[in-house]
């Protein structure tokens, strides 16, 4: 059975949107700095989320961005067991703990993606997916559509 699970991007960043090097760069809940990594959500809806909370404040959701389907079979995912959580896991800044958990399976290579939980809605999940990973040809990249934010979530910021 195939997933689908969405990556949202500025528009001006469509050329690279899936070499991890964001991540790589930056760092992220499930990366150190040094290791690239590509973070997808399984709904539209999260992945807004997920760019809403981490715009800095002075930048706009008026920006043009674009949404991105991946899919995928199921078997290409290695999930988090959720009681392997350590207990600082949502903590903000990301906490070492997570880092080191995404980190270690990236270098290790055990999937192209890793299922883990989401801060911003616990009962929904990120997929993680590993550039590096020779199965990562597997995955079928869809085509960018543009995706606009509605402008009254301005209100709610």
């Amino acid at each position: 059975m195939k997933i689908t699970t969405w990556r949202i991007i500025k528009a001006q960043h469509v050329h690279k949107a899936f070499d991890g090097e964001g991540a790589r760069i930056a760092g992220g809940r499930w990366n150190k700095i040094g290791i690239p990594m590509i973070y997808t959500a399984d709904s539209l809806a999260l992945a807004a989320l997920e760019i809403m909370v981490h715009l800095p404040g002075s930048e706009s959701l008026k920006n043009i961005f674009l949404r991105i389907p991946v899919r995928f079979d199921r078997r290409l995912v290695k999930s988090l067991n959720l009681v392997d959580l350590p207990d600082d896991w949502d903590n903000l800044p990301p906490p070492d703990s997570t880092q080191t958990i995404g980190t270690r399976w990236a270098l290790k290579k055990e999937s192209v993606l890793y299922k883990v939980p989401s801060t911003i809605i616990r009962e929904e999940f990120n997929y993680l997916i590993n550039p590096l990973h020779p199965d990562v040809k597997k995955l079928t990249i869809g085509s960018a559509q543009k995706f606009a934010f509605d402008p009254r979530i301005k209100k709610c910021l």
